[in-house]
């Protein structure tokens, strides 16, 4: 019998890293402005932009600093309102908080997308959109854009999940005005921590170098080849914004720099691991994984699907006997403290938003890690254990007329 799969642990990094890291543990170089051009942050950046098909990218210390950035670069005035899905992780909307504007969420339906409908509702009354790919979802950009660009609204893409996926063969964090991305440990590429964004937009990426931290001119570190319409943004804002200190460490764009070169490979086995399960979960009567919208081609990491039919009590009964089988399941809206219910977050200001249909799907949907290192026998060993425990928590229900 195949042993329970350790999900957690991120695929090792790899072996060309060895030899920069250990030249700069000897030498101490660690800080991105140390060497006068070229440093291991400002290569990432130049190859991440390659990668994406931008301009200009921005490495930072996380995906929030990265959306904080964004939001600081667009200039929105104090208290500007900034639309949000309701799910999302609660960095998302603590980086509109941080950035001294205000967070407005809207609806998202059972497929974990952006409700359209909802969406362009509240689209009358606020001043910049952040778009949370959330699990790598995507939400109709086509819509999304057509809406936001008819009415002059910037559109900041929260990647952090949705790096390699594709909407209409274009890279997922190049549609918006500028796309952040994640290289937290559990995302496709890991450093343990950190954060990029993407824009083919000199001014805004200027300003945002600035406040990354790039005092006196370290600014000119961050290119390996500038160009006039950006160095005239750095002139522009130089000594002009604040330095927020969110700078990433070259020690962290060793890690990251050769596992670019795995994404593609990692991005085809992820997709290919995913649609196994979710076939064979879709199989059930209990179980549902939504359907991907048409032009998007998914990158995923992990794996959602709703529970159907099942009540609040044989809700917890499925999660607790699929742990207990060594399948841990996370279902976003029973945890007390889940930091992907919009409920739990706090720290918004006014009273708890009112989103009826996002409160449901979060009720019944459930978070399973799938990365795409798992070998055929341990999707099998998933997949079995999560159809057994649905019909046998539904059989055992049926027989007791529950």
């Amino acid at each position: 019998m195949t042993a329970t799969p350790n999900v957690y642990d991120a695929e090792p990094i790899p072996e060309a890293a060895r030899a920069e890291i250990d030249r700069m543990l000897q030498s101490g170089d660690l800080f991105r402005y140390t060497a006068p051009e070229n440093a291991p942050v400002t290569l990432l950046e130049q190859e991440f932009a390659d990668l994406l098909g931008s301009k200009y990218a921005l490495a930072v210390s996380s995906c929030s600093a990265a959306l904080f950035l964004s939001l600081k670069a667009l200039g929105l005035p104090r208290d500007a309102r900034v639309l949000v899905p309701g799910f999302t992780f609660a960095a998302v909307p603590s980086s509109v908080v941080h950035a001294d504007c205000v967070p407005v969420l809207c609806e998202v339906g059972e497929n974990y997308r952006i409700d359209m409908a909802d969406f362009e509702a509240r689209l009358m009354d606020v001043q910049a959109v952040i778009v949370s790919h959330m699990r790598g979802h995507t939400s109709d950009m086509d819509r999304i854009m057509a809406l936001c660009d008819a009415r002059g609204i910037p559109v900041i893409e929260d990647a952090a999940h949705s790096l390699g996926t594709t909407w209409h063969g274009r890279n997922i964090g190049t549609i918006g005005r500028v796309g952040c991305f994640s290289f937290q440990s559990y995302k496709l590429v890991n450093a343990g921590e950190g954060g990029i964004m993407v824009s083919d937009d000199a001014d805004l990426i200027a300003r945002a170098v600035i406040m990354s931290g790039a005092y006196e001119h370290n600014w000119a570190k961050h290119l390996a080849a500038s160009g006039p319409e950006i160095e005239a943004g750095f002139a522009r804002w130089q000594n002009r914004l604040p330095l927020y200190n969110l700078r990433l460490n070259n020690l962290s764009a060793a890690i990251i720099r050769p596992q670019l070169p795995e994404v593609a490979r990692r991005v085809r086995d992820g997709r290919a691991n995913h649609d196994y399960v979710a076939a064979r979960l879709n199989t059930s009567p209990w179980l549902s994984v939504p359907e991907k919208l048409g032009p998007e081609e998914r990158a995923p990491d992990s794996i959602q699907f709703n529970l159907v039919g099942l009540s609040d009590q044989e809700t917890r009964a499925f999660a607790e006997a699929a742990a207990a089988r060594g399948v841990k399941v996370q279902i976003f809206g029973l945890s007390t403290d889940n930091a992907r219910a919009f409920w739990n977050w706090q720290f918004l200001p006014g009273e708890t938003p009112d989103l009826p249909q996002t409160r449901a799907m979060l009720m019944r949907a459930c978070d399973a890690r799938l990365p795409a290192r798992l070998t055929q026998p341990e999707l099998d060993m998933i997949v079995e254990t999560l159809l057994g425990v649905a019909d046998e928590v539904m059989a055992q229900n049926r027989a007791y007329g529950t």
